[in-house]
């Protein structure tokens, strides 16, 4: 097998299963990329011409309004493929969203048309993609329900609580704004709140959790 495609399927297991005619396909047209940490890697409104497998890294997914509030959708890491990227290859259509480069990124390109050919010659990748596809979009779901219905001080105690290390959480209020879909001032409020019942403390760039527990038992109220 060679190396390029022995790589993808150590990362990508349900694809080891790939027959001869489907790994030739994939050897012939899927190229290798590295992008750095930062990059754009798609726009809102711009076209989707590969579909890509992520080896390693991380691309933040984020929809931003026209008053500049952002909100994150999910992130593609090692094992992931893009949702709003398989959506664009089979409805024809634009992104919707945008994806940013949080780490160093390498993945495995694939075109749109040999995308086509394997979707219909390859069990397999068909089965992978479509798999991927409705996980996704089973997590958008949750998404939209925490944030159209979910308590501001739930979910925040909750996104603490599970990021929390001893040397605290390196973030800003706008950061975690951003990741809970709500602006920044409800996120600083909370926060207040949270510090003046000794919950955490606040630094500059960095929440210091004091009361674990604390946050646990308001996730589960």
């Amino acid at each position: 097998m060679p190396r390029m495609i022995a790589s993808l399927t150590d990362a990508f297991t349900d694809l080891a299963a790939l027959d001869a005619d489907a790994l030739r396909v994939l050897d012939a047209s899927a190229r290798p990329v590295v992008i750095p940490a930062g990059t754009v890697v798609f726009t809102e409104g711009g076209a989707c011409s590969v579909y890509m497998l992520v080896t390693d890294g991380s691309v933040r997914v984020q929809k931003v309004s026209d008053g500049g509030r952002e909100i994150v959708l999910y992130r593609v890491e090692r094992g992931q493929s893009c949702v709003l990227t398989t959506n664009c290859l089979l409805a024809g259509e634009n992104y919707s969203a945008e994806g940013v480069a949080e780490t160093e990124v390498r993945a495995l390109t694939i075109p749109a048309a040999t995308f086509r050919v394997l979707l219909a010659r390859s069990e397999v990748f068909r089965d992978f993609v479509f798999a991927t596809y409705a996980a996704r979009i089973s997590d958008l779901l949750m998404l939209i329900e925490e944030v159209a219905f979910g308590r501001i001080d739930v979910r925040l105690a909750g996104w603490l609580a599970q990021r929390q290390t001893p040397e605290g959480i390196r973030t800003t209020h706008q950061e975690i704004a951003t990741e809970l879909g709500t602006a920044r001032e409800v996120v600083s409020r909370q926060l207040k709140e949270f510090e003046r019942r000794g919950w955490v403390a606040l630094y500059r760039g960095r929440v210091e959790v004091r009361d674990a527990s604390a946050l646990a038992r308001l996730t589960v109220t």
